[in-house]
């Protein structure tokens, strides 16, 4: 059973903060009364039993109830029933990372018993099997509440269409961002602790950093997005978002690992990534850059500049190397074209029942006559740009950058309007975040502080191939003293 959740336009929002009732007991001593309960917080309660599943369900199913921020296209009502059988499992002592704790999909996510539409309007078949991401978290006793709201096939920074609106906590007035824009309200929003997102060309790394969240893209290959073998041909990866590091290194643990049929398969990391949270890094070099690859345009917010800035002041104080030195992108840009076009076209031609909207389909025309002509090209451009990008790292262990060249857009600021028009303004507003999806790299948004207007600005710490621990270390760094945990929407 399963309840659908529509997008309701309000001016204000209401119960958007997971206030956990009578569950407060496992927050923490030192959190202030109402705060979201971390992830790893949860985990902890439930294994001493101080608080059962069955509570954090239900917590969760109602503060998804009273939200009006529209992060969930589905809430799955199933949800309690399983919650009934982790608590059953924990009093027979079963341990597992995640058992009895409820998280969220994004829509773009097969779930078994639902339909798999990624925003688009239309008739869709339900999927019969979970997908790899899914598995893993039900391996790890997760409870799947539900499927949060996107934008039609991961296209924008905003996660706005015909069949859902997402808001963001902080100024309802404000989009998320996208195209996790769904995953990042409800864990923004106090919905859930953490939940899961995809990135093709910053939809994780963007939702969060206009909603104060830790968001990984992790290494191409270290999730698995079976059943696509190579979404967007090696683009889009999947990902955690969470309020800590800590929280989001659990998730990157259990949803790391391939299935055989991936494209691209990565050995098993020495360490989990917890651990990495755990640890001091070392010092470390870090490159502030703030160059925009070839072909992106559009001025930086100076807020987001003077934010950067300030965190990169924040590592020179805990010991870095900070100094500024820019990555030479080169022709990045035609290893993300060929891929996201083909990517989209790919999807619309395998939606026999969808009505994609004129944007996609602009979008999906381009990817048949354009885009998977030129995959051959980008996929040979593939070694050149990682030797010419990768250079940095010959002096530099960590890439700082903005996360986003623009606070959040405003709900609506693209309803209507064209393929072109919308295309060049999110170009400007975001682009710093895909030239990693096409070398397929790790990168980590950390929150950087607020705008005057009180909208999050976030950070993103760039690594290099397959060094998602540095990263998660030095987040943890910084969230030890940024204390951005402890932010939340008012």
């Amino acid at each position: 059973m399963r309840r659908r959740v529509a997008c309701r336009i309000r001016s204000r929002v209401t119960g958007s903060v997971f206030r956990v009732r009578g569950v407060q007991r496992i927050v923490r001593s030192n959190e202030r009364e109402g705060c979201v309960v971390l992830l790893t917080d949860q985990v902890e309660a439930l294994g001493r039993g101080d608080v059962s599943s069955e509570e954090l369900v239900k917590a969760s199913l109602e503060a998804i109830e009273a939200s009006e921020l529209g992060a969930f296209r589905v809430v799955r009502a199933d949800a309690l029933r399983e919650a009934r059988e982790a608590d059953k499992r924990l009093r027979e002592g079963e341990r597992l990372p995640l058992l009895g704790v409820p998280v969220a999909i994004k829509d773009d996510t097969d779930l078994a018993g639902e339909t798999t539409p990624f925003a688009v309007r239309g008739r869709h078949p339900v999927a019969v099997r979970d997908a790899e991401v899914v598995r893993r978290l039900r391996a790890a006793g997760a409870v799947v509440v539900g499927k949060t709201t996107t934008c039609e096939i991961g296209l924008w920074p905003f996660s706005e269409s015909a069949i859902g609106c997402a808001r963001n906590p902080w100024n309802p007035r404000y989009t998320p961002g996208g195209s996790s824009g769904g995953s990042a309200a409800a864990v923004a929003g106090g919905m859930v602790a953490a939940a899961v997102g995809s990135d093709g060309a910053g939809s994780i790394r963007i939702p969060a950093a206009w909603t104060g969240l830790v968001g990984i893209k992790p290494q191409r290959g270290r999730v698995s997005g079976f059943p696509h073998t190579d979404p967007f041909y090696g683009l889009t990866v999947w990902g955690p978002l969470a309020r800590s590091v800590r929280d989001a290194a659990l998730m990157l643990d259990v949803l790391t690992g391939s299935h055989p049929d991936d494209v691209h398969r990565l050995d098993a990391p020495v360490s989990s990534f917890v651990e990495a949270a755990s640890r001091e890094p070392r010092r470390l070099r870090v490159a502030v850059s703030f160059r925009m690859a070839f072909g992106a345009r559009g001025p930086l917010d100076p807020e987001i500049r003077a934010a950067v800035e300030r965190i990169a002041r924040r590592l020179t104080e805990l010991g870095h190397k900070v100094f500024p030195a820019d990555p030479d992108y080169g022709p990045v840009g035609l290893g993300l074209v060929p891929r996201g076009t083909a990517g989209v076209a790919d999807w619309v031609d395998s939606m026999e029942g969808g009505e994609p909207e004129p944007r996609t389909l602009a979008e999906a025309r381009l990817g048949r006559v354009v885009g998977r002509r030129l995959l051959p090209l980008a996929r040979r451009l593939d070694p050149v740009l990682r030797r010419r990008v990768g250079r940095i790292f010959r002096y530099a262990d960590v890439v700082l950058t903005p996360t986003t060249a623009q606070p959040p857009l405003k709900v609506g600021r693209y309803e209507g309007v064209g393929w072109r028009e919308t295309q060049a303004g999110v170009a400007a507003a975001c682009p710093y975040a895909w030239p990693w999806n096409v070398l397929g790299w790790p990168g980590v948004n950390v929150p950087a502080g607020l705008s005057k207007e009180g909208l999050p600005i976030g950070a993103q710490l760039l690594g290099h191939d397959s060094d998602e621990a540095t990263l998660i270390a030095l987040a943890a760094q910084l969230e030890a003293v940024e204390g951005w945990t402890e932010r939340r929407p008012g």
